[in-house]
């Protein structure tokens, strides 16, 4: 058996080829393009799905559905995108217009909840919860309840990243002040680590960006802290602090078994780790109980969105 998967993000389009066995076999991409009607962007998808099946020697009835992780809230009742701002959208009925190309029925979900399911089943884990909080540029998340994706009674849960850490603070792209995204994402990092070099000349942050703030990442601040320089380790300390805020709210909300952190931050490994296991440990409410979430790096990266789209609405 095979299943569909596509990841609709404001960059790239991609979609891959999943086997029974719960892996990618086959994948391809397009730019996304926008802004443009979304009457393209489905034809470029069901292009992108005649042209696996075509390379795979498979024809539209080896598929039960095709899954989509959209960016934005997708409502599963209707087959609308909503809000949909970094597309473009308000409100587009995009189920009706991929399910016309394909002749074959279409499931829509948010990107980051099909991540996070994509990440719990193809990643086969044991624990019956997880939540999943993704670090790029911004946060996202997905929520396992019961083995179950919860996407919550209107489609929009799992906005983590616009909860708030710290009420009139730093601004937030929602229109909010002092969300966990302004403070805990990768773009947040970067922000921080801007401001420190224009107070301090001689972090080694000038150097790894070759003198240019705006070549800075996520991974130079880092990079930095290995070298033990002052200003790195000092912004990781903080930026861990906030991370560890966050998410030790969301397990004394959830008090999930697992809490598992993507993203391009993630990449960094047990330097962001570590540091987050013990913070987070400090802070939460059950911090005495005799067991209580573990924090874990995700393990499949990018494929996470696809393999949860193809597989939406499937046991796990």
């Amino acid at each position: 058996m095979y299943w569909m998967g596509i990841d609709l993000g404001g960059t790239n389009i991609v979609a891959g080829l999943v086997d029974e066995t719960r892996t990618i076999v086959d994948r391809v991409s397009v730019k996304t393009r926008v802004p443009r009607p979304m009457e393209e962007m489905a034809d470029d998808m069901a292009d992108m799905v005649r042209t696996l099946l075509a390379r795979n020697g498979l024809n539209m009835g080896d598929l039960p559905f095709v899954g989509v992780g959209v960016p934005c809230t997708a409502n599963e009742e209707t087959g609308h995108m909503e809000d949909a701002n970094n597309l473009g959208f308000d409100d587009v009925a995009f189920v009706p217009l991929l399910e016309e190309r394909l002749g074959l029925p279409v499931r829509i979900g948010n990107d980051a909840n099909a991540a996070a399911w994509g990440e719990f089943v193809a990643g086969d884990y044991p624990e019956g919860s997880m939540l999943m909080v993704t670090l790029g540029t911004g946060i996202g998340g997905g929520i396992i309840l019961n083995r179950k994706l919860w996407s919550g009674y209107n489609f929009a849960a799992g906005e983590f990243g616009h909860m708030t850490l710290c009420m009139d603070g730093v601004p937030c792209t929602c229109g909010r002040r002092g969300c966990f995204e302004a403070y805990g994402s990768a773009t947040a990092l970067i922000c921080q680590a801007r401001q420190r070099m224009a107070e301090d000349k001689t972090t080694i942050l000038w150097q790894l960006c070759g003198g240019d703030p705006m070549q800075v990442e996520a991974k130079t601040v880092f990079d930095g802290a290995q070298t033990g320089d002052t200003a790195c380790v000092e912004l990781l300390d903080r930026y861990t602090d906030y991370l560890a805020e966050g998410i030790s709210s969301l397990i004394n909300l959830f008090q999930p078994a697992l809490v598992c952190v993507g993203g391009g931050v993630s990449r960094a490994g047990d330097a962001l780790l570590r540091p987050l296991r013990e913070k987070t440990a400090e802070k939460i409410y059950s911090r005495n109980a005799k067991r209580n979430a573990r924090i874990v790096l995700a393990r499949l990266g990018n494929d996470a969105g696809i393999l949860g789209a193809a597989l939406l609405g499937e046991d796990s």
